[in-house]
């Protein structure tokens, strides 16, 4: 089988196990029982995160019982060089307080680059998708869909930038920075999470950038972002979802970005 028949048919996957999960989470969402306690980071995680979690493990032991799973909840199964990256419920706080952007990332590695994504928010009927070569979407649907592309801003000026919060900026001692970078833009929203990525991949904003993530936070989102035609970062300049925070663009306004935030190691 070659490359683009096998990530069609790990797209059509990912399609089943966010089917699954999406009936999990909004089964418990807006429930009067929901459970909700802390990780070791303080961070809160619901009964529906482990849920939704466990629902796509199981299914994948079944359907790619070869391959590596690395969820947000479960830590790592496998020592394949094919990693399901998984995040049940990404924007978790939103989901326990009854707001609706929240969003199962289904990603897929395969030797260290992502070569397949899925992220479906249920409660807002929005779904995306990407596989390496075969373009971005987004749809009910793989046979309701429509392609979807980055904008073509080229100046910060006429551009509109999202991001979640300034704690983190500030936390990691570029707040300054940062606010210096906002004032340069056309816009800045805090859409905040998957969706201000999704956006960056709909051209609907232009980039996207968060100090501090996980993997699972980012290996969806990096395979629809280039799909799209844009360009996902780490705040260093490296390629994929491995840096520890994020820069996604459509690519024209990329660099100018990192080098006004000047990160550091």
């Amino acid at each position: 089988m070659n490359a683009t028949n096998r990530y069609n048919d790990d797209l059509r996957l990912a399609h089943v196990l966010a089917d699954q999960a999406d009936a999990v989470t909004m089964d418990r969402f807006r429930s009067t029982d929901l459970k909700v306690s802390a990780k070791a980071d303080h961070s809160p995680v619901t009964d529906a995160d482990r849920s939704a979690e466990e629902t796509i493990r199981k299914q994948l032991s079944s359907a790619r019982s070869r391959d590596s799973v690395y969820g947000e909840e479960m830590g790592t199964t496998g020592r394949s060089s094919r990693v399901w990256v998984i995040d049940p419920i990404d924007g978790t706080k939103n989901y326990l307080r009854g707001v609706p952007v929240w969003a199962t990332l289904i990603g897929l590695v395969e030797d260290g680059n992502v070569v397949a994504g899925v992220v479906s928010a249920p409660a807002l009927g929005r779904r995306w998708w990407a596989a390496q070569g075969q373009g971005a979407f987004t749809g009910t649907s793989l046979l309701r869909n429509r392609p979807i592309r980055v904008s073509q801003i080229d100046s910060l000026s006429e551009a509109s930038l999202s991001y979640s919060s300034l704690d983190g900026w500030e936390q990691a001692g570029r707040l300054d920075e940062f606010l210096d970078l906002t004032r340069a833009m056309w816009r800045t929203r805090a859409y905040g999470d998957f969706w201000s990525y999704m956006m960056v991949a709909e051209g609907t904003v232009d980039a996207a950038a968060e100090p501090e993530l996980e993997a699972y936070d980012m290996a969806a989102l990096v395979a629809i972002v280039e799909e799209a035609g844009g360009r996902f970062t780490s705040l260093l300049g490296d390629r994929g979802p491995w840096g520890g925070n994020a820069l996604a663009t459509n690519g024209r306004i990329h660099q100018e970005i990192l080098d006004r935030l000047s990160w550091e190691e």
